[in-house]
C-alpha cells in the first residue's frame, strides 16, 4: 500500500511538472513567434520603396549618357527632395508601344515594386495606331497594376494634329479618362515644362531627331514632374503601410 501511494504520489507530482512544462513550451513558443512577427515586419520597413519608371526610350534615355537620363536624374532630384532612400528602377524599352509594355507589365511588377510610372503611348501615335488599340493596352496595364495593388503616376501623350482632329482628340482622351477610371494619378504631359507650348522654344531642349529630349530638356522634365512624383511615392508608402 505504501508503494502504490508513493507511486501515486510520484505520478501526481510528473503530471503537474509536465503542465508547467508544456506552460513553459508554450509562453517560449509565443515568444519566438512574436518575435519572428516583429522582425519581419522590421525587415519590411528596411526594404527601400521601389518605383518602377515603365516606358518606351523617353524613359529608358535614349541618346543620352548613363547619368543623363530621365531616370538618374529623377534619382538626382528626389534625393535633393530628401527622398534619396527611394528606389527608381529604369524599365524603359526603346521602340516599345502600349502593347509591348502589356505584354511584360506583370512580370516587372514584382512583389518588390511599389509604385509605377507609366509613360508609354508615344510610339503608338508615330506609328498611327488606333486610338482604341491604345486605350484598350493602356487599360491593360492599369488593370494588371491594379490587381497588384500598385499605384500608378499615368502620364499622358499628345498627338500630332497631322492625323486629323477626331484622331488626336481620341488619342490624347486616353489618358486623363483612364486615370479617373482607375484612380490613377496623372500628369498630363511628358514634354511639360519644354518651352510650355512655344514650339521654337522648346527645340533647344531636344536632341538632333527632334523626338528625344537632350540633358538640359530631361533636366526640365524632370523638374516638371518632380512634385507628381513625389505624390506617388506618399501613395505606394500608404498603400504598403496598409499591406503591413
Amino acid at each position: 500500500m505504501r508503494l502504490l501511494s508513493i507511486r501515486s504520489v510520484t505520478y501526481g507530482a510528473l503530471g503537474r511538472m509536465g503542465k508547467i512544462w508544456a506552460a513553459l513550451v508554450l509562453c517560449l513558443g509565443l515568444a519566438f513567434a512574436g518575435g519572428a512577427q516583429a522582425q519581419g515586419q522590421a525587415q519590411a520597413r528596411e526594404v527601400p520603396l521601389s518605383i518602377v519608371a515603365f516606358g518606351d526610350s523617353l524613359t529608358q534615355g535614349y541618346g543620352l549618357m548613363d547619368e543623363e537620363g530621365f531616370v538618374p536624374q529623377l534619382r538626382v532630384w528626389l534625393e535633393a527632395q530628401g527622398r534619396g532612400a527611394v528606389r527608381v528602377v529604369n524599365a524603359g524599352v526603346s521602340g516599345d508601344t502600349s502593347a509591348g509594355g502589356l505584354s511584360r507589365v506583370e512580370w516587372t511588377l514584382t512583389p518588390d515594386i511599389h509604385g509605377m510610372i507609366l509613360a508609354l503611348g508615344g510610339n503608338d501615335v508615330l506609328r498611327g495606331l488606333d486610338p482604341k488599340v491604345t486605350r484598350a493596352n493602356i487599360e491593360g496595364i492599369l488593370q494588371v497594376a491594379q490587381a497588384a495593388g500598385v499605384p500608378v503616376l499615368l502620364v499622358g501623350m499628345q498627338a500630332p494634329g497631322n492625323y486629323g482632329p477626331e484622331y488626336q482628340a481620341a488619342f490624347e482622351a486616353i489618358w486623363p479618362e483612364l486615370a479617373e477610371a482607375y484612380g490613377a494619378l496623372y500628369f498630363e504631359s511628358f514634354f511639360k515644362g519644354l518651352g510650355e507650348g512655344d514650339l521654337a522654344a522648346a527645340r533647344a531642349y531636344f536632341q538632333a531627331d527632334g523626338i528625344h529630349p537632350n540633358p538640359e530638356g530631361v533636366g526640365l522634365i524632370v523638374d516638371a514632374m518632380g512634385p507628381a512624383v513625389l505624390e506617388l511615392i506618399a501613395a505606394a508608402e500608404a498603400r504598403r503601410a496598409e499591406k503591413g
